[in-house]
């Protein structure tokens, strides 16, 4: 068995499983998977002190974005305001706690807990060891669940839309809630997966002698899709993080599409079911998501149209399309064409949250526009179906096995891993 110092030369690779040997980084480089290309390590300038900078600074701002109010709306004489939490209040007094659920979560929960975990382990602060352990392995798996800038997008086009019916202006929070996006992204962008369980727990030695450029599966080795810890392959549980894991995830190909038959299943009620109610004058009206893209269009908001047309209707559409195509792939119906399917594989997992950004228009209309019989907007049940579809769809890319696809693949040649400057 080799050191547990010698481990931190080897690394699998997370997306194709090739064993690769990493080289010496400099300060502001990274190295990429030879084969697929993925970012394996980065070496950050100022590991911790950026990310504690950009984490301290993105709660602050988080704090004065929920002080203020948000933005305002005047129409014919009669003006309302919002706060961000006044958001959810409006959604539970309309019976739709679980829509004020998934804002409170998704928008605020998520990248405010991300923030202080990024804070405490980077600056390795005391705790119990198994609460530094639990709270390293969630904060990877909750990344894809922030959804923070979302919701700013979603704020954005909301205003597009009210422009049409009175005066849209912005409060003392709206700037401070744009810097939180930022520097909440840039804070979880200079925090390396690798050097932080660096910090959390030393890395297990390695159960053989690698060979670089050869599958792990080949070699009997696995990675820890949690640590990057390198396992023997019937090694069930990863003694550094205590993360549960296999060769490959455990019915893979069978959860992925149970969670796609049941997003598709729920699409088509999600699509042709209003997602919100407008009562104008006494009148109440009913759109659904294609109606709302069509009165932009007619309305000569051609880029917000498009937008919502494209987050809503196309990303679902294609991301469906393409996890069948996945899955079919990997069950060895495809050409064995790794690059363009891994490919396929990173815009799905990237562009499926943003399908989001409908919900979150109809959580700021549903709460900003509250003028009575004049004129106000309820959510819809459509809308809920909707984010169950994209929370699915998200659920379903999650669940794929990417190696699954690249095990079809024959390595051609022992490869040095590229690196590249940040």
């Amino acid at each position: 068995m080799c050191s547990s110092d010698h481990a931190h030369h080897w690394m699998l690779c997370p997306q194709c499983d090739l064993m690769t040997q990493l080289p010496v980084l400099q300060p502001g480089s990274k190295a990429s998977c030879p084969r697929c290309h993925t970012t394996l390590v980065s070496s950050w300038v100022e590991p911790r002190k950026r990310p504690t900078a950009y984490g301290i600074a993105a709660l602050f701002m988080l704090l004065l974005a929920n002080l203020f109010p948000f933005i305002n709306m005047q129409v014919a004489g009669l003006s309302s305001q919002i706060t961000l939490m006044q958001i959810p209040r409006v959604m539970v007094s309309e019976d739709y706690s679980s829509l004020a659920t998934l804002f409170l979560l998704f928008v605020q929960g998520v990248p405010a807990f991300c923030m202080v975990a990024i804070l405490l382990l980077v600056n390795q602060v005391r705790m119990p060891e198994g609460l530094r352990r639990w709270m390293a392995r969630i904060l990877f798996q909750l990344k894809s669940w922030g959804m923070a800038e979302i919701f700013l997008a979603g704020v954005l086009v909301s205003f597009v839309k009210l422009m049409a019916y009175g005066d849209i202006g912005i409060g003392s929070s709206f700037v401070p809630w744009c810097l939180f996006c930022l520097l909440q992204l840039r804070a979880f962008q200079c925090v390396d997966r690798r050097w932080l369980w660096q910090r959390v727990a030393p890395m297990p030695a390695l159960p053989l002698k690698p060979l670089a450029g050869i599958s792990g599966l080949r070699q009997g080795v696995r990675s820890c899709r949690c640590c990057t810890a390198i396992l023997p392959v019937d090694q069930l549980h990863c003694p550094r993080c205590g993360a549960a894991g296999h060769a490959r995830r455990k019915h893979s190909l069978q959860w992925t599409l149970a969670l796609l038959i049941t997003s598709i299943v729920l699409y088509f009620p999600a699509n042709l079911l209003p997602i919100m109610v407008t009562e104008a004058l006494g009148n109440q009206i009913s759109s659904t998501i294609m109606a709302g893209v069509i009165l932009l269009w007619s309305d000569g908001s051609y880029p917000v149209a498009l937008v919502i047309f494209i987050a809503s209707i196309m990303v679902p559409t294609l991301k469906m399309i393409a996890i069948a195509w996945l899955c079919w792939d990997a069950q060895g119906y495809g050409r064995r064409d790794g690059e363009k399917m891994h490919l396929i594989y990173e815009v799905v997992e990237f562009v499926g949250r943003w399908s989001m950004i409908d919900v979150f228009v109809i959580a700021v209309l549903s709460a900003l526009v509250r003028m009575g019989r004049l004129m106000s907007i309820y959510p819809a049940v459509g809308a809920l179906l909707f984010a169950m579809v994209v929370i699915l769809t998200m659920f379903a890319a999650m669940t794929f096995d990417p190696r699954l696809t690249w095990d079809r693949v024959r390595e051609k040649s022992i490869e040095e891993p590229s690196v590249d400057g940040k």
